[in-house]
């Protein structure tokens, strides 16, 4: 018997009659998805966010023991190693990715009140009972939030918690790529106590998602290029697009620069929006493309399970269709590595995706703005001073000591985290933002006055 993963509703658990199979990157079947149909999910986005919002401190204590449970605990019967390796064999993501983003979403569940509140004003109060006199008060635009959620890597998961943390009524439609993870989280957030109307899991078809947003005040939804033009101009909705993650190199490099640009290429399997994308190279940028290729060549092509796998696992069928888009792409590139080796097969019906790079004449090639699901780098010539083609970018990871560059950089808008020296594009800390604080959405500063009455 394979997991149902049912539906975590405002009014308790429910075990859909539609249901998916989830298959791992073999075509064996994992688990079943139940499917709520419509009517569910309207009758549970018009109950989420109406409790009563606990306190600040009972938040905190909840989040943290919901975390707990999380990492350690058995959750609707299935045990940590065994939602790591589902994960693993379903995502195809190495097992290590897999414990590693557990333990961190972990972290940002103990964390989420502190990081939550990092994005409030200086001057603003938390709660209206602090103000003696006039103040700001930081308050909740809304009550509810809807998160359409992606399932290309389960550390997405730690940014909602945010919003739990803040007072929310959070409802997630899980990725059917990826459903374990959301599922196991929401399960201890009501193990710990938490409640259907503060958090629920409501997995469907894409049907769903369109219902959930209408209902819900705010809206987190992650996707393509498609999706950040949709939402570009709603207030209401946050879009979590394409990172597109550059790296800059500037002056002579070392071989300490190549490791640096691999890394920032390849971390994790390369797959989260973070990964560096690009790499800019002042001098001779074939020679560092060819030299960048030569290391991640040494990466193992392993099955996601295997504790030493460190590149992403696919069917057959969809590792060769990502490879061959890759190649549909490429136009005047130069591949630095044989682009017949990118597919590696495992012999038992999934393939891993071996690293890609490749060298472009033009600082402008439209090839610099893919972001593809493994490690796939391409390296452009870069004019010292042109900041123009550093745009677009949820990180810039910049070696280079030219203030006036970094000034730009800074102030350019489009550009969301700007990282100097050797920082791997996917460095992440906690209390710093991401792509902005979550709170800077879902929360506004409101004047109150009073005047103590004897």
């Amino acid at each position: 018997m394979v997991p149902v993963l049912g539906a975590l509703g405002s009014r308790g658990a429910y075990s859909p009659i539609r249901r998916e199979q989830i298959t791992d990157v073999r075509g064996t079947v994992r688990a079943e998805l139940g499917l709520v149909p419509d009517l569910f999910v309207k009758r549970s986005m018009a109950e989420t966010g109406t409790h009563t919002a606990r306190s600040l401190d009972e938040r905190a204590k909840m989040l943290a023991v919901a975390g707990e449970l999380f990492r350690d605990s058995t959750i609707a019967g299935i045990a940590p190693a065994e939602y790591h390796e589902l994960v693993a064999v379903v995502s195809g993501l190495p097992i290590g990715v897999v414990r590693a983003a557990a333990d961190v979403i972990a972290e940002a569940a103990t964390r989420a009140v502190d990081t939550a509140y990092a994005a409030m004003p200086t001057r603003a109060r938390a709660n209206w009972s602090e103000v003696a006199d006039a103040s700001a008060v930081w308050t909740r635009r809304g009550r509810s939030l809807a998160v359409n959620a992606a399932g290309n890597h389960p550390g997405v998961h730690s940014l909602w918690l945010e919003a739990l943390a803040l007072g929310y009524g959070v409802a997630v439609r899980p990725s059917r790529r990826e459903p374990f993870t959301p599922h196991r989280l929401v399960s201890a957030l009501w193990e710990a106590g938490f409640t259907g109307p503060e958090i629920a899991l409501l997995p469907g078809g894409q049907e769903i998602a369109g219902s959930m947003l209408s209902a819900a005040d705010l809206g987190l939804v992650y996707g393509g290029d498609d999706v950040v033009n949709r939402y570009r101009d709603d207030p209401t909705v946050l879009p979590q697009g394409p990172g597109r993650a550059k790296v800059l190199l500037t002056g002579t490099v070392t071989d300490e620069d190549i490791r640096f640009a691999a890394d920032s290429i390849a971390y994790q399997g390369g797959t989260a929006c973070v990964n560096a994308t690009a790499v800019y190279v002042e001098h001779d940028h074939g020679e560092v493309a060819r030299r960048i290729a030569e290391l991640l060549a040494e990466l193992p092509a392993l099955p996601p399970e295997d504790p030493a796998a460190v590149l992403p696992c696919w069917t057959e069928s969809a590792g060769n269709a990502v490879a061959q888009y890759v190649r549909s792409q490429v136009g005047s590139a130069t591949a630095m590595l044989p682009e017949q080796n990118t597919v590696t097969s495992l012999g038992d019906g999934s393939v891993v995706l071996r690293p890609t790079v490749y060298a472009c004449d033009l600082p402008d090639a439209p090839q610099a703005r893919l972001e593809m699901p493994y490690p796939c780098g391409w390296v452009l010539p870069w004019t010292p001073g042109d900041a123009s083609v550093l745009t677009d970018s949820l990180v810039v990871s910049a070696v280079t000591d030219d203030e006036e560059l970094i000034t730009a950089l800074v102030d350019d808008p489009s550009i969301r985290n700007v990282y100097l020296g050797r920082v791997p594009t996917y460095r992440v800390e906690f209390g710093v933002p991401h792509d902005g604080f979550l709170g800077e959405f879902l929360m506004r500063s409101k004047a109150v006055a009073r005047q103590f009455i004897s």
